[in-house]
């Protein structure tokens, strides 16, 4: 018996809180993530499934979007595969006024969807990775899932690992917080306080010795040791927050606040979970970022202190300790490599998600001379060769930080 046509008057229209990325490398293909903010679940589409998507907005038909669809790609698609685009997002409750067990108009139902490209798509989907250039893929799970925006998820605890929630509503906190400092995120204020931190980096380079030298001091003293720490936690503290403000300030929202513990050591976090679907490139690199610029600025009042103000031996030595090693933290977390800001500031800048396996896996075809690293399309190329240099480049830099470091302390010991 033949399935119903779909209607060609029927206006698909996505359920509210569904989010599309911008396209992204992942391995050779170029996908699109997609994340159902009520369930929590992402997932993964190629180009011309995104394409088909991103129209379903309650006011084009299907008639429409396939029009367009002929348009750009050159063929039409059949009834059939409609049936299946929508039966497989129904399944994944993508589609408003559809639950994961409706099925899509037209009477096929949510199971053993079959792709665009006429595939059908079996109890798993086929990885994006696995998958040509160009094919037709089904949406696949691209994250393990989390718990509903709307559900109250168990806090984890244990007596030596564990984590709390601090604030019932974490997106009203970061709302709040954004409210209060607004006005430093303008270029007028913003602008001047980076270089002051550029400024401030720039001398303590210059009196590097010196910094070494206080840090060795600090341990000496523990009542010192144990001040410079929290101060350094604080900075951690706020280095989340900035996140969430800047997750906020450029329209993402924060799901949890809280504390993480896996003793000795005891963190804050601030969990943004649309960061990828963010609205512009910009604003992902700028909250990427915006956890070390904070633990620079933490520093600047503490550097105002050391270069103007009349401090004894000790005390000197103690910021000066600090503004080294909040330097060192701040930097830290600029290196690309994951799971470090810097890392996640990489991937934008190359456009690609899952960047650093995706690197690794076209690097060891690269050297084996397989054939299939030349068929990574040009732009995947060079943004994981560009990567892996920067990685090389990034671990000889840290070796040789480490050797200076090391000399210092061999060369000036008393």
């Amino acid at each position: 018996m033949t399935a119903p046509a779909v209607p060609a008057r029927y206006r698909p229209a996505l359920r509210p809180g569904v989010l599309l990325s911008d396209p992204l490398l992942h391995g050779p293909d170029l996908v699109h993530l997609i994340k159902n903010t009520g369930s929590g679940k992402s997932f993964k589409v190629g180009p011309r499934e995104h394409f088909l998507i991103s129209r379903m907005d309650g006011t084009r038909t299907v008639e429409e979007i396939g029009a367009d669809y002929a348009g750009r790609f050159g063929r039409r698609l059949g009834d059939s595969h409609w049936r299946s685009l929508l039966a497989l997002l129904g399944s994944r409750d993508l589609l408003a006024g559809h639950s994961g067990a409706t099925s899509a108009p037209g009477g096929r139902s949510a199971g053993s969807p079959v792709a665009p490209g006429g595939h059908t798509a079996g109890p798993r989907s086929t990885p994006a990775s696995a998958q040509a250039p160009g094919s037709h893929s089904p949406l696949e799970a691209a994250s393990r899932s989390t718990a509903p925006s709307g559900a109250e998820a168990p806090a984890v605890r244990g007596l030596l690992r564990g984590s709390v929630r601090l604030v019932a509503d974490a997106d009203a906190t970061a709302t709040r917080l954004h409210r209060t400092v607004r006005y430093l995120l303008s270029p007028v204020a913003l602008l001047p306080l980076l270089a002051l931190t550029a400024v401030m980096e720039t001398t303590l380079v210059l009196r590097l010795g010196e910094l070494l030298d206080a840090a060795a001091a600090l341990f000496s003293s523990p009542a010192l040791l144990l001040a410079v720490a929290t101060l350094l936690w604080l900075s951690t503290a706020l280095h989340e927050l900035a996140h969430g403000v800047l997750a906020h300030h450029h329209g993402g929202r924060v799901s949890e606040i809280g504390l993480r513990w896996r003793l000795p050591v005891v963190i804050m976090y601030c969990t943004v979970d649309d960061f990828l679907h963010l609205p512009d490139r910009r604003g992902r690199i700028a909250t990427a970022a915006a956890g070390a610029a904070m633990n620079l600025l933490f520093l600047l009042p503490f550097f105002a202190v050391w270069a103007l103000a009349p401090l004894d031996q000790a005390t000197r030595q103690a910021v000066g300790a600090l503004l080294l090693l909040g330097s060192v933290q701040a930097f830290t977390m600029l290196l690309p490599l994951p799971p470090l800001d810097g890392y996640r500031i990489a991937a934008q800048l190359l456009g690609a998600t899952g960047l650093a396996a995706s690197t690794a896996a076209y690097l060891r075809l690269l050297l084996r001379r397989d054939p299939a690293a030349a068929r990574y399309p040009r732009r995947a190329r060079r943004a994981y060769t560009a990567y892996g240099a920067a990685v090389a480049l990034t671990l000889v830099l840290l070796a040789a930080a480490a050797s200076a470091a090391v000399h210092h302390y061999l060369t000036t010991a008393p």
